[in-house]
């Protein structure tokens, strides 16, 4: 039997007995259990792979979304999974009490039945796998961006998610933030004019890893957290120690992550992506700089002619969009919009109205429950990846790329070659 028949047929259960049980007596909800009750029927179970720093910002979000809870949580890293499992009980405590088990091998998280879905916050390099492993056994996921590390896994993840009917969303929750859909309303409604060049301040490219090997802590099982990648020795900037409580950098190094070109640039390239209408398309051209070791001055154009550059502009992890009649800066921290006017003037009936999402987690837990496309479902993340993982390859070979969307191929035969990369003995991403 599947394990999403598993998943349907408990809650199929649940509702057919709760029917049964109406037929002798009913009993409002709120009756049984006071305000903010959640029956264990409408209950969104999870499980967390990859319990790093930022699956500690999950949770705390996660968990202000009252049908949730967490049953589970696997890292490879023995201090840093106590340490989750602690949190999440108390995150569990608050809404009903329940003890969350830890595992070092995430199948067997997902081999659970009671596991509705999963969070997942693990290095680049395990997305894919993780990903269509939990599509495979039912679940339903978000996960972490960058979706992908290399442009084929997305595609096949995009594939997996869709042929097991799994809902996903990725973790651009800015899409999910006021500054963000508003500059893109407002771009996408000619409120500019005619785009003239939209400017991306992100950091740089992806690089091969320079880091020296050192010996491997104890509470650490290295061989699983390298998994599908090449093998290299430990260093402490790959999976800095829980005390440091700093951000690992493998996000830097070829065959973990893609550098702050995926990292921030996930986020930013995402935006222009919404804004431009290209959700389920993108870029026709990948321009370098001449210079071999730049890191900066790349520069993409869109089939319509628009032009994006990757530069330094003013402001850092940051967006500016040129338009004929106006100009867009947009960031985390501010929203400057020439002319002021079109700051907080309503948009017309007429006009393109966006995904309108307050919380991206909540967004996330009613699509599952509604089994709807969520504010940043698989598709948007892959697109979004591959325009970062191409970006990247551009930078590498240091000569112009053209691109089909369609196709999702380049016209160079390197290129496509560095849409996939090679995976240790023992793990298969196509295996689905």
């Amino acid at each position: 039997m599947q394990k999403n028949s598993i998943l349907y047929n408990r809650r199929d259960f649940l509702k057919t007995g709760a029917s049964a049980a109406a037929g002798l007596l009913i009993v409002p909800r709120h009756i049984l259990g006071g305000a903010g009750f959640v029956a264990p029927s409408d209950r969104i179970n999870l499980g967390y792979i990859g319990v790093g720093k930022q699956a500690h910002t999950l949770l705390k979000n996660m968990g202000k979304v009252e049908e949730t809870i967490v049953l589970a949580a696997c890292d490879v890293d023995k201090k840093k999974l106590a340490h989750f499992v602690g949190l999440a009980t108390q995150v569990n405590t608050a809404k009903v009490g329940h003890q969350v088990e830890g595992y070092n091998d995430y199948r067997e998280l997902l081999a659970r039945p009671d596991i509705d879905a999963v969070v997942v916050a693990t290095p680049d390099h395990w997305h894919a796998l993780n990903v269509i492993d939990a599509a495979k056994n039912g679940k339903d996921i978000y996960c972490e961006k960058p979706l992908a590390l290399t442009i084929d896994e997305g595609r096949a993840m995009v594939n997996a998610v869709k042929k097991y009917k799994r809902v996903l969303q990725t973790g651009s929750m800015q899409r999910s933030q006021y500054n963000f859909r508003r500059a893109a309303e407002l771009v996408r409604n000619g409120y500019i004019g005619e785009i003239k060049e939209i400017n991306v301040a992100v950091g740089e490219p992806v690089k091969q890893c320079d880091l020296p090997t050192m010996p491997t802590p104890d509470y650490l099982d290295w061989d699983r957290w390298i998994g599908p990648s090449l093998y290299r020795g430990y260093h402490p900037t790959l999976s800095p120690p829980l005390e440091d409580n700093k951000w690992a950098w493998w996000r830097g190094y070829h065959g973990f992550g893609g550098g702050y070109i995926t990292d921030w640039g996930a986020h930013m390239f995402d935006i222009v992506q919404w804004a431009l209408g290209m959700d389920d398309s993108g870029p026709v051209a990948f321009v370098p700089p001449e210079q071999p070791d730049a890191i900066n001055g790349l520069y993409f154009t869109y089939a319509n002619g628009i032009q994006v550059n990757h530069k330094p502009w003013g402001k850092h992890n940051a967006i500016q969009f040129v338009g004929r009649e106006g100009k867009i800066e947009v960031s985390r921290q501010f929203l400057h919009v020439e002319p002021e006017g079109l700051m907080n003037g309503e948009l017309k009936t007429s006009d393109r109205q966006l995904y309108r999402s307050e919380n991206h987690y909540q967004d996330w837990i009613d699509a599952i429950k509604k089994r709807s496309k969520p504010i940043a479902h698989v598709e948007i993340g892959h697109r979004t990846a591959t325009v970062c993982n191409a970006v990247n390859i551009a930078y590498e070979l240091q000569q112009p790329l053209k691109w089909n969307p369609r196709k999702e191929e380049f016209d160079n035969p390197y290129a496509n070659r560095l849409k996939s990369r090679p995976y240790r003995k023992g793990w298969n991403y196509m295996d689905f």
